[in-house]
């Protein structure tokens, strides 16, 4: 954590709200962002089921937890108003680029098609326990060149931390042979207790992300023969073996727990 002190002295309490402020009032020094509508696209009219139910690529989900879905992805879109100015301000403080801010919210398809693959997957999973286990229904991506990786990640990590995020999820698979590479970090916010997901990655690493998405998604589909699901991961595994491993980034770990204060015991008369 070395490398952070001059960084944690100068966040006092004015400058950390300046940081907010700065975060909050330039949308464009961390790129588009995409205008909210409640607009229905035909696509997802024609995956509504009758009866309020949901349908796609061989998953469904009945009418109420359809809904239960509906009224997780407002409470993540109404959490993320106060979440999104602190990851603004540690991208800027740490000197990473925002990638894909404008992808901030996961659509309510795939929510849904990750809550009906895993209550496909484990018979009696309900649709309430399924949206316990999403961290990434709101979820940020910082990236910095290899050089500035490890420390970029170690400061902006701490700069969260230090803002009352709790962490709850730090994955690092920088050391893996094969597959994904990155950090992929999860946290709670302190103000509506809403999960979040902020990965840490390189322009290759994110590179060979986006090129296996596709892969990925058909590999989880529940028709994938088990032949194809090997070849799919295959696949994923040659793009992420040529990505550089930035020095240090096999040893980034979570940052220490924030220390709180001790209940104050009232005196004895």
């Amino acid at each position: 954590m070395t490398a952070l002190r001059p960084l944690t002295l100068a966040l006092t309490g004015a400058a950390l709200a300046a940081a907010l402020g700065l975060g909050a009032a330039h949308p464009a020094a961390a790129g588009p962002v995409t205008p909210r509508t409640t607009a229905v696209s035909n696509d997802a009219l024609h995956r509504t089921a009758p009866g309020g139910g949901w349908n796609q690529d061989g998953l469904h989900l009945d009418a109420a937890d359809n809904a239960a879905v509906d009224a997780y992805a407002a409470r993540a879109r109404t959490a993320e108003r106060s979440i999104s100015p602190q990851i603004r301000a540690a991208a800027r403080l740490s000197h990473a680029e925002l990638v894909g801010f404008d992808q901030r919210l996961k659509s309510p398809d795939s929510l849904k098609r990750k809550v009906a693959t895993w209550m496909g997957e484990e018979r009696g999973r309900t649709v309430g326990q399924s949206l316990s286990r999403i961290n990434d229904a709101v979820r940020f991506t910082l990236q910095w060149p290899g050089k500035r990786y490890t420390a970029g990640v170690t400061a902006a990590s701490a700069l969260l931390s230090s803002w009352g995020n709790d962490s709850t999820k730090w994955s690092n698979t920088w050391q893996r042979r094969t597959g994904y590479k990155a950090v992929n970090s999860g946290w709670r916010a302190p103000r509506s207790g809403q999960l979040f997901e902020v990965q840490f990655h390189t322009p290759e690493s994110k590179a060979a992300q986006l090129e296996t998405h596709k892969l990925y998604e058909e590999q989880r589909l529940p028709g994938t023969s088990p032949e194809r699901a090997r070849e799919l991961q295959e696949q994923q595994n040659a793009l992420f073996a040529a990505v550089p491993v930035p020095p240090g980034a096999d040893r980034l770990t979570a940052p220490e727990p924030r220390r709180r204060a001790p209940a104050t015991v009232p005196a004895t008369v």
